[in-house]
């Protein structure tokens, strides 16, 4: 088992150049390995200025032009490529239409799967590059048959694989992460940077959802889908108080509920269930957040798709724990899963991403849950 591709063939590798540090990083590495290596900045809104700037961004002008000087100092040639209208279509859409469904999207685990590991590999792959390279914490791994897998970083504290759960076996054969086998800190990561002499070593690292100029999610979504009064309720149906819009709550969510009345026993409330139907969002106690199973839609096997039930981790979200499960593909290509211990603020339109040791089986879109509590189920 080994590494791939960077101990084999020099290749024709495009570089995906955010303007950040790692991806400039791994590029740098890339060229150092001897590969043939051209860097690419995506373009990905029509006014990139609405994009988040200063330090929190990865698709703003400002970024585009940090993208091309690292790339002059590495020595490789460097282009913009318009993606724009896709990253809208695939993206920026699909995030409004789940929180109007009432669902909780992963937009950087979309952008990989439709714009970094689909359009932008589908084009180099057409103008003759053998892998696309990014600075993802994670690591692909060749066995003895050809065949390629995907796991953890080695640093878990840095490990992006779960919103890379998503590339299948043909993408991960074109894929090249330079940073995954690295037990650095970022500390150490920003040195090599700067011995480098890339300028970049000291911009702060991204944050938040780069089409969201402000941070302010429900404002951005208020914006696209309008305001619409609803109530919120207690398990029982009383009316508790009122909301904007259903679409600016999350599973789990303990935060900005403004009810005003306490409950009866004192303690903290959370969102329970948000029903687009009727705009109505559902709060009650902790407890009842426990997610005992759940059902997931569109699952993506990095490699051959497990048969029979069988014991695996799960991670739920980018910086979760791990956690263990049963999982189960039924008949009709749904992924059934059953945790070993309840756990809590598991939404729907979530992905979970299923682990093997270190090694990832795979990732879904979660459909339904089944509570602890019955009465709570979604």
């Amino acid at each position: 088992m080994t590494d791939t591709p960077q101990r084999t063939r020099p290749l024709r590798v495009l570089a995906a150049m955010s303007g950040g540090v790692d991806s400039a990083v791994a590029a740098a590495r890339a060229a150092e390995a001897g590969h043939d290596v051209t860097g690419v900045h995506l373009a990905l809104s029509a006014n990139p200025q609405s994009f988040r700037t200063g330090a929190r961004g990865c698709c703003t002008i400002e970024d585009s032009r940090d993208a091309r000087r690292a790339a002059d100092v590495i020595g490789i040639p460097f282009y913009v490529w318009d993606l724009a209208d896709r990253f809208r279509e695939d993206v920026v859409e699909d995030f409004v239409a789940e929180y109007e469904a009432g669902r909780t999207p992963n937009p950087c685990l979309r952008c990989n799967e439709k714009i970094k590991f689909a359009a932008l590999l589908d084009k180099a792959l057409a103008l003759g590059f053998d892998a696309v390279c990014t600075g993802h914490y994670a690591k692909v791994v060749t066995l003895a048959d050809g065949s390629r897998e995907l796991h953890r970083a080695s640093d878990m504290a840095k490990d992006q694989s779960y919103v890379l759960g998503v590339l299948d076996e043909r993408q991960l054969a074109h894929a090249l992460f330079p940073l995954g086998d690295t037990l650095t800190t970022k500390d150490e990561i920003r040195a090599e940077a700067e011995r480098r002499g890339l300028a970049v070593a000291k911009k702060p690292d991204s944050h938040d959802i780069c089409f969201i100029a402000d941070g302010d999610t429900q404002g951005f979504l208020a914006r696209r889908l309008g305001t619409a009064e609803g109530a919120i309720v207690d398990e029982s149906g009383t009316r508790l108080g009122t909301h904007e819009g259903a679409y600016g709550f999350t599973i789990g969510q303990r935060k900005g509920l403004r009810i005003g009345t306490p409950a009866p026993d004192g303690k903290p409330r959370y969102v329970l269930d948000i029903s687009p139907v009727d705009n109505t969002v559902t709060v009650g106690p902790a407890a009842a957040l426990d997610v005992t199973a759940l059902t997931a839609i569109r699952p993506r096997w990095c490699g051959t798709a497990p048969t029979g039930p069988g014991a695996y981790t799960a991670q739920l979200r980018a910086h979760g724990g791990e956690t263990e499960v049963m999982a189960e593909v039924a008949a009709d290509g749904d992924l059934h899963v059953r945790f070993t211990d309840p756990v809590r603020g598991v939404a729907p339109g979530q992905a979970i991403v299923l682990y093997d040791g270190t090694r990832v089986v795979g990732s879904a879109t979660i459909a339904t849950t089944t509570r602890a509590t019955a009465a709570a189920a979604v």
